[in-house]
């Protein structure tokens, strides 16, 4: 395998210095168009998107060749090492193209069984979520700090997050009103800045469906190195997306799924 002096953790830093520099520049342009990658629906992507994940792939090329890649925008790259980085370069392009700044750029080292490493970064606010083996910090305009999940015990004290209030299916909506209607709290529309808010102890859950590993990847390796849990709507392994369920601590997480296995 090839790798150069860098650590994992620095080639994900610069992977994210380079979607900022490549994303910021399209951010609320007056003149900035959206495709839509849907038949039916709307799924947009942006000339930023693609230029994010373009510049992250050029960062790999130079410090990892051998390892794998699967992006949102160009897809799967294999590679020899049996690791794979899984980047989503604007998480929240419907939230890009409307100028809110709750949209991030997703990264994630992995290996079969999962992210070893992830980023969530807010490059507007300049806010950067990362968790590792090494512990899980946010660095930003206001200085550095751990990240540490809540320890809420009760679903009657829980502030949970999800971005659309369909959430997926009629099943799916179902599953996650039934939680909705036990918690002190439920707020809408955060994409992936939600995830981030987790691992820094502001809120306790996070339900979704209809997720893909790009979305999910980055966001785990945070939430896990904070304390706390990602897993899908069974209990079961959350890293190739669909439904997902993440949570602060055991007990609020069990106390969720308890009502998310029986929908």
């Amino acid at each position: 395998m090839t790798f150069d002096a860098l650590t994992d953790l620095q080639v994900a830093h610069e992977m994210a210095d380079a979607a900022r520099a490549a994303i910021l520049p399209f951010f609320r342009r007056a003149d900035l168009t959206a495709e839509n990658k849907l038949t039916e629906g709307f799924d947009p992507v942006t000339a930023a998107d693609r230029a994010a994940e373009q510049a992250m792939r050029e960062v790999l090329g130079r410090h990892r060749p051998d390892d794998g890649i699967w992006g949102e925008e160009f897809g799967q790259s294999a590679g020899q090492s049996g690791r794979q980085w899984v980047l989503d370069p604007i998480d929240g392009t419907r939230g890009f193209i409307s100028g809110t700044p709750t949209w991030g750029v997703l990264i994630a080292l992995s290996t079969e069984d999962g992210p070893i490493l992830g980023i969530v970064d807010q490059p507007y606010i300049g806010e950067r979520f990362v968790g590792s083996p090494e512990g899980a910090v946010m660095t930003g305009p206001h200085g550095v700090a751990e990240l540490k999940t809540r320890d809420t015990q009760s679903l009657a004290d829980a502030v949970l997050f999800t971005t659309f209030p369909e959430v997926g299916s009629p099943d799916e909506r179902a599953g996650f009103e039934a939680v909705a209607r036990k918690v002190r709290l439920t707020r809408y529309g955060m994409d992936c800045y939600a995830y981030a808010l987790l691992a820094a102890g502001q809120v306790d859950l996070v339900i979704e469906a209809g997720l893909n590993a790009y979305d999910i990847q980055g966001p785990i390796g945070v939430i896990e190195a904070a304390g706390g849990i990602v897993t899908d709507w069974q209990g079961g392994p959350a890293h190739n997306g669909g439904r997902v369920l993440a949570a602060a601590n055991a007990d609020i997480h069990a106390a969720a799924l308890n009502i998310l296995k029986s929908k």
